[in-house]
């Protein structure tokens, strides 16, 4: 595995810009992201995360205002034409989409629309296409593959979608595969199959890999690192073990206690009060410090840096800089 990141996003800010409105959706975020990595973005709905992993691929409304560096494979996507785009979605970097019945077209069966991604990538014939089409249904383990080639999305089940969209997403071999939300419609059973295989054919084929969820538990079955987005911002970045095993951040310790796990049982959860912020209109200083039991007046004062924790943990709070402090006296 190579020691150079695969992916290098530096200081990323998106604004949505219109007649009525001014949203800052992501506000500085940075990270890297090497070959056969797994990255979780977690925090609740409308904290930036889906955002964030459409910028890398270009895929926002014509309103959006992309800011910052984001390379991918040495590729400066940010400033790529748009009518070069194609070169790299697919084949540089694809995504399995929240919804599978809304991200198909539902006039073309399953085995047309993985063959068609596959002769424009590839540049093989339409027999040729279509049986690379079927080795994808068999690699995410849809029975009878054959048979379902020629299904349309309506015809599928859920979780037979998902794994058809898993196969449409893998078609060109990407180096890096976004997952948004991927397990989110599926009952608790289909969703762990879909983890773990998810899981399964991103170290069969070394890709890097961003997950967006809000799920404590799917964090815990696909990441290597994670990263707590709050406000558009990261808050919270480490691997696994250190965000939830040592959490640093108040709202990653709000999301641990309101989320129900074993440990849990027999126990009232403990809701964080409030809502998120309005991002087009952030409170001054830290976001969180509307919501937060342990804020101060300095909170509100400036947005706090991004300290060092651990070896590879990471928190923006000004707690976390005050303890810091503390240790170096």
């Amino acid at each position: 595995m190579s020691h150079q990141p695969l992916v290098k996003v530096q200081d990323l800010h998106v604004r949505f810009v219109s007649h009525e409105t001014d949203v800052s959706v992501v506000n500085g975020v940075s990270f890297d992201l090497k070959a056969g990595e797994v990255l979780c973005l977690l925090g609740e709905s409308g904290s930036g995360k889906s955002v964030t992993m459409r910028s890398l691929m270009r895929l926002l409304p014509r309103s959006a205002q992309l800011q910052g560096e984001v390379t991918i494979d040495g590729i400066d996507v940010v400033n790529l034409p748009d009518d070069q785009l194609h070169t790299i979605r697919g084949s540089v970097i694809s995504m399995i989409f929240q919804e599978p019945l809304t991200a198909f077209d539902p006039v073309f069966t399953i085995g047309q629309q993985i063959s068609e991604a596959i002769q424009i990538n590839f540049g093989v014939d339409k027999v040729e296409a279509r049986s690379r089409a079927l080795e994808l249904l068999e690699l995410v383990q849809i029975p009878s593959a054959a048979r379902r080639l020629d299904a349309y999305p309506h015809e599928l089940s859920g979780g037979l979608r998902q794994r058809a969209m898993i196969a449409l997403a893998l078609s060109c071999r990407p180096k890096l595969l976004l997952a948004d939300e991927p397990t989110t419609a599926l009952d608790a059973t289909v969703q762990i199959q879909v983890l773990l295989l998810l899981r399964e054919l991103q170290q069969k084929m070394g890709m890097a890999t961003i997950f967006v969820t809000h799920d404590l538990g799917v964090a815990c079955e696909v990441a290597d690192k994670i990263a707590v987005m709050y406000g558009g911002r990261f808050v919270e970045t480490g691997s696994v073990e250190d965000v939830l095993l040592n959490p640093q951040h108040p709202y990653t310790k709000g999301l641990m206690r309101s989320t129900v796990h074993g440990g849990k049982r027999g126990e009232l959860l403990k809701p964080i009060e409030g809502s998120p912020p309005d991002l087009s209109d952030l409170p001054p200083g830290c976001s969180f410090a509307p919501r937060c039991t342990q804020a101060q007046a300095a909170c509100s004062a400036r947005i706090p840096d991004m300290v060092q924790v651990g070896s590879q943990h990471f928190s923006r709070c000004i707690h976390s800089s005050q303890m810091l402090a503390e240790e170096t006296v």
